[in-house]
């Protein structure tokens, strides 16, 4: 039967196209137009002298949207929400940054205007890091509200209370979402009310149902009267409505979304939900142009983009044989740097103990078992090369910026076309060269090819390993497991 074509509106069916491949078209920082001068010395000081082409698209599209101040829209205009679907690892962090910091840069009284939400800590934690770098000096604030400081200690960080009353501590604030519900219903004087850029990272997964509600609840806040104040009436904002004469007299601060994601949902009815306002789509997903300049034949299959430098490859192997594999690219092929995905917790820690027991492999296990502070130690020494194989959870990897990937092995494959696109792409980032493995276990293989051909990709090549690569690990491996059942016992 013939497949139904879902009915795209205009913004996703026709989109802002941005380049794929980020070394061949690198943007000098001083040619994008009306960055302040202060953040451009910024990111030099910071070794950045060309922007990605996300951040050369996105970053001038949102200081347009603010480019009457952040009370009105251009032109006294609501400004249009925007979303930016992009491959991990080409700059999404920056090009929502710069131009937040800008636009606050002339703020004068204290009030959280900007609102990052991300799914994990450790993603909230990179993004509060490069905040805190471009505020550095400027009087903004900065709060990271993730559960890892006491609720008391957050709350200090968040307001004080004064004789006139509550006033904020933050104009930014970088959060995961059910520490932020905790603090809008129960931080008193912590008020959204002047709210006006709200981003949402690693937008599919916050849309899912788990967190639909934690958008819902910041929209309320936000337009929220301040009754109990009574002078903020002029100033009340109501949820945007038809333009009439009463509700254009008296200004109202706009509430922009700012969505970013790696596999932005093309499902209009999650969109739907976010209730998004004539949005601009900006992304590096589409079919590529042929050199003639014509367009191939759009494949709307081609959902995902993939980082331009990655290589795929499948092994078709069983079961018995998925850890004499992983061992086998370690020690006979010498891989160095790679981080290895196993589907659970559970399977990711017996994995590392065997590798342990096993021995010639400097491995460490990240997943949610562990303190922030040992993530944060396993993260650096694997940077550094202390650790070559990283075993993890996609859990604990998604979105993570890990420095110097050069292999990701799928020890279990994944169930979801997302999860293969957020492991593969730890690799390849910001235009490095980097290898995806995945071990696919024989009953698993049509479905798994099936799957990414289904998302259009279609260049991940076979490479069987013969068992006979494998025999010298066999005798090894089996007093490993020996020494493993009595530690287990």
């Amino acid at each position: 039967s013939p497949q139904v074509q879902p009915f795209l509106p205009q913004w996703l069916a026709q989109p802002k196209r941005v380049q794929k491949c980020i070394k061949d078209n690198l943007c000098p920082i001083s040619d994008v137009p009306g960055i302040h001068p202060r953040l451009l010395k910024k990111l030099q000081m910071n070794g950045i002298d060309s922007f990605f082409p996300v951040q050369a698209e996105v970053i001038p599209a949102i200081l347009q949207s603010a480019s009457n101040g952040y009370l009105l829209g251009r032109g006294g205009y609501r400004p249009k929400d925007i979303c930016v679907s992009a491959p991990t690892g080409s700059g999404k962090t920056l090009a929502f940054v710069i131009p937040i910091v800008q636009v606050l840069l002339d703020r004068v009284v204290c009030h959280v205007r900007a609102l990052v939400v991300l799914p994990t800590k450790e993603l909230a934690q990179q993004v509060s890091k490069v905040f805190n770098v471009y505020t550095d000096g400027t009087g903004l604030k900065v709060a990271l509200i993730t559960g890892q400081k006491s609720f008391a200690k957050e709350q200090e960080m968040l307001v004080q209370k004064r004789v006139t009353g509550y006033c904020s501590l933050a104009d930014i604030v970088v959060a995961t979402p059910g520490r932020l519900t905790d603090h809008i219903n129960q931080t008193p004087g912590f008020s959204l009310t002047q709210l006006r850029f709200l981003i949402v990272d690693e937008a599919d997964r916050m849309i899912d149902d788990m967190h639909q509600d934690c958008l819902n609840q910041i929209v309320r806040a936000a337009f929220q009267g301040e009754n109990d104040s009574g002078s903020n009436m002029l100033f009340q904002r109501t949820k945007p409505g038809p333009i009439t004469a009463a509700s254009s007299c008296c200004p109202q601060i706009p509430l922009q979304k700012l969505l970013f994601s790696a596999t932005l949902t093309q499902d209009p009815e999650k969109l739907q939900r976010l209730d998004l306002f004539q949005p601009r789509l900006f992304t590096s997903v589409y079919s590529e142009q042929n050199r003639d300049g014509t367009e191939t034949a759009q494949d709307t299959n081609n959902k995902y983009t993939l980082p331009e430098e990655l290589s795929q490859c499948y092994v078709p192997c069983d079961l018995n044989s998925k850890p004499l594999l992983l061992l086998y690219f370690m020690l006979k092929m010498r891989f160095t740097r790679v981080l290895c995905f196993t589907n659970s917790r559970e399977a990711s820690h017996r994995l590392f103990l065997l590798v342990q027991a096993f021995g010639g492999v400097t491995v460490a296990e990240f997943s949610s078992r562990l303190t922030p502070n040992e993530r944060k130690r396993t993260m650096k020494e694997f940077e550094q090369g202390k650790i070559q194989l990283l075993i993890s959870t996609d859990a604990t990897a998604r979105g993570i910026d890990v420095k110097g990937v050069n292999y990701v092995i799928n020890y279990d494959t994944p169930q979801f076309i997302r999860t293969y696109i957020h492991r593969v792409g730890r690799t390849a980032r910001a235009g490095e060269a980097g290898v995806a493995y995945s071990l696919v276990l024989r009953i698993q293989e049509r479905r798994f090819l099936r799957m990414l051909r289904d998302a259009g990709i279609r260049d991940i090549k076979k490479h069987p390993v013969k068992g006979n690569a494998l025999k010298p690990l066999v005798q090894q491996y089996e007093g490993a497991l020996c020494k493993l059942e009595k530690t287990v016992k």
